[in-house]
C-alpha cells in the first residue's frame, strides 16, 4: 500500500484533532484531560522546531553567503528581497483596506455586544500587556529597531528566538568575513557548517515524522480553549473580510508565481502545504521556519544561496498576513467606536505606520496586537478606548492569527521563488529528501 503523502497526513491530523476538541470540550473533565494530557506533546514539536531554527539559520545562511563567493551578488539578493517584502506588505494593507471599507463589518456590532466584549476582556492581563508593551515602542526612538538588529552578545542572541533578527545580522556578518578572508583560510569553518547544515535538515526531516500527531495535539487544544461561540458567531463578518483578504491575498501570491516563475500555483501550494499546516497549527512563522525552509530548497528547487538569506529575514520582517488584518481590524475598531476618525488620511497613515511597524517588529512579543496598538496611536485613536478596541477584536485573534501565519509563510516561500528565478537560482528537477536516505551506512 502506497504511503500518504506528509500534507495528507496532517490534515487528518488537523481533521481528528478539531473532532477530537470538539467532542472532548462537550465533557466536564475533556479540557482538563487535553491541557494535561494531549496539550504537552504539542508543545514538544514546537520546542523542537524552535530548538532547531537558529541553528539552521547559522548554518545555512553561512553556507549560502560562503557559497557565492562574490559580495555583489549577495548585496543584490538583499536589495531584491526587502524590496519585495516591503512591496508585497503594501499589497497586502491595500487589499485589506479596501475589503473592510466596502464591506463595513462594523455597522452590524450591537452596543450590547461591545458591552459584553468590553465585560469579558477589557481587564484582560493579556490586553493591558500589549498596550504596555506598544506604550514601550511608542517612546522608543525612530532608529531603535536598527538599534535592536546589533547584537552586543552574540551568544545570548542564539538563546532567544525572538533575536532573530540579531542572530541575522551575526550570521551575514560572520559570512561575509568569511569570504574577504579567502577561500583556503575559511574553508575549515565552511565544511564544519556545511556539515552542520545536513545534520540540522536530517532532524527536520525526523521532527516532521511527528507532524501529523503534533498537529492533532495542537488543534484539539486550541478548541477545547476556544471562547464563548455565541461572541465568536457575533464577530463572523469582521472574521470573514480578514479571511477574504487573506484568501485574496494567496491568489496575489500564486499569480506572482504563475506570471513571474512561469510554475503551476496548484503546484507550488501542494508543495508548500505541509508548511502551511504547520504554520495553522503553530501560529508562529519562526517555529514552521526549518520546515518552510526544507520544502523550499527540495521540494520546490530554490537555491541554498538564495533561501537561506530570503527564508530567515522573510520570517522576521515579512508580515504581509498580520499586516492585513492590522488594516482590516484598525478601521472596523474605528467603524465601531470612532466613525470619525475613518478619513482618508488616517487609512493613508495606517499603510504607511503598518508597513515601518512590520518591519520592526521583530524584538516585540506578542507582535500582532502590539502593533495594532502602535497603529491605533498613530492615527489618534482615543487612548482610554483601547482595552475595549483590543475586546472587540481579542475573541477571534487566536483563529486569525492561525490563518495569518499561513499567509506570512506563503508570502516568504514566494518570495524566495522570484528572486531565486530572477538570480538564476531557481532549479525545475529539485531532489527531495528522506529521513531515512543514509540508513544503510549506519544500519
Amino acid at each position: 500500500m502506497k504511503k500518504l503523502e506528509l500534507h495528507w497526513r496532517i490534515m487528518i491530523g488537523m481533521v481528528f484533532g478539531i473532532l477530537f476538541g470538539f467532542g472532548m470540550a462537550q465533557l466536564t473533565w475533556g479540557k482538563d484531560f487535553i491541557m494535561d494530557w494531549i496539550g504537552p506533546f504539542g508543545q514538544i514539536f514546537v520546542n523542537l522546531l524552535k530548538l532547531i531554527a537558529v541553528p539552521l539559520i547559522l548554518a545555512s545562511l553561512i553556507k549560502g553567503i560562503s557559497d557565492l563567493k562574490d559580495i555583489s551578488k549577495f548585496r543584490n539578493i538583499g536589495f531584491r528581497t526587502i524590496g519585495i517584502y516591503m512591496f508585497t506588505t503594501v499589497i497586502a494593507i491595500t487589499i485589506g483596506l479596501v475589503l473592510v471599507n466596502v464591506i463595513q463589518p462594523g455597522e452590524g456590532i450591537s452596543e450590547e455586544t461591545i458591552t459584553k466584549l468590553s465585560n469579558t476582556y477589557a481587564n484582560d492581563g493579556d490586553i493591558q500587556g500589549k498596550i504596555a508593551e506598544a506604550t514601550n515602542q511608542k517612546e522608543r526612538g525612530p532608529l531603535q529597531f536598527l538599534v535592536d538588529m546589533v547584537p552586543s552578545n552574540a551568544l545570548a542572541a542564539m538563546s532567544n528566538n525572538k533575536l532573530m533578527l540579531q542572530v541575522i545580522f551575526f550570521t551575514i556578518f560572520m559570512g561575509i568575513s568569511m569570504l574577504l578572508v579567502g577561500e583556503k583560510r575559511s574553508k575549515p569553518l565552511k565544511d564544519f557548517f556545511d556539515s552542520l547544515n545536513d545534520v540540522i535538515l536530517k532532524m527536520v526531516d525526523l521532527i516532521m515524522l511527528a507532524a501529523p500527531y503534533a498537529v492533532f495535539a495542537l488543534l484539539s487544544q486550541v478548541v477545547v480553549t476556544a471562547d464563548d461561540p455565541e461572541i465568536l458567531q457575533k464577530l463572523l463578518s469582521y472574521s470573514g473580510v480578514v479571511v477574504l483578504g487573506l484568501l485574496l491575498m494567496i491568489a496575489f501570491y500564486c499569480s506572482l508565481v504563475y506570471f513571474y516563475t512561469k510554475k503551476n500555483p496548484i503546484w507550488f501550494l501542494k508543495q508548500m502545504s505541509p508548511a502551511q499546516l504547520l504554520a495553522f497549527s503553530t501560529s508562529s512563522s519562526a517555529a514552521t521556519l526549518p520546515v518552510t525552509m526544507e520544502r523550499v530548497e527540495e521540494h520546490i528547487g530554490v537555491d541554498k544561496e538564495v533561501s537561506s538569506f530570503v527564508l530567515p529575514v522573510g520570517a522576521t520582517i515579512n508580515m504581509d498576513g498580520t499586516s492585513l488584518y492590522q488594516a482590516v481590524a484598525a478601521v472596523f475598531i474605528m467603524q465601531v467606536l470612532w466613525p470619525e476618525g475613518l478619513t482618508f488620511g488616517n487609512q493613508l497613515s495606517i499603510v504607511l505606520t503598518a508597513l515601518l511597524a512590520s518591519i520592526g517588529s521583530a524584538a516585540v512579543p506578542g507582535a500582532g496586537m502590539v502593533m495594532l496598538v502602535i497603529v491605533l496611536e498613530a492615527i489618534g485613536f482615543p487612548a482610554d478606548l483601547y482595552p475595549v478596541a483590543l475586546a472587540l477584536i481579542f475573541a477571534v485573534d487566536r483563529p486569525l492569527d492561525m490563518c495569518r501565519t499561513v499567509v506570512n509563510v506563503t508570502g516568504d516561500a514566494t518570495v524566495s521563488m522570484i528572486v531565486a528565478k530572477s538570480a538564476g537560482k531557481l532549479h525545475d528537477n529539485p531532489k527531495p529528501k528522506n529521513w531515512d536516505d543514509n540508513y544503510d551506512e549506519v544500519k
